[in-house]
């Protein structure tokens, strides 16, 4: 589940391979509860919602750092108490195996 995925690493993509459809989407978005799909099924998002600007930052740098780490980088949009996140393999130009392991990473910043 999420557990096995926030486990695993990202590979780098530097494109070349084909992006998920829906359908194999399908599978790995059910692994990580609170993200949906976006409307073109290129991305996934999740909204994290905190009591203040505070926890906001200090939950935005965590997930900067993991980002980093993964060599893997999303969308993100802040506001007074709610980041905004966004995955997408931008070199492929939609899904990849690694967006669906970065979310699983982000949950467990919370």
């Amino acid at each position: 589940m999420a557990g096995e995925l926030s486990k695993k690493k990202c590979k780098p993509c530097e494109g070349g391979l084909s992006p998920f459809d829906r359908r194999q989407a399908a599978p790995l978005l059910s692994q990580i509860p609170g993200w949906s799909l976006g409307d073109d099924g290129k991305t996934i998002r999740k909204e994290y919602r905190f009591k203040n600007f505070k926890e906001v930052i200090a939950f935005f740098n965590r997930i900067a750092e993991c980002a980093e780490q993964e060599n893997h980088h999303p969308d993100l949009k802040i506001g007074y108490n709610r980041v905004f996140v966004e995955l997408s393999t931008h070199a492929i130009g939609g899904l990849s195996e690694n967006d669906f392991i970065l979310a699983a990473k982000f949950d467990h910043c919370v």
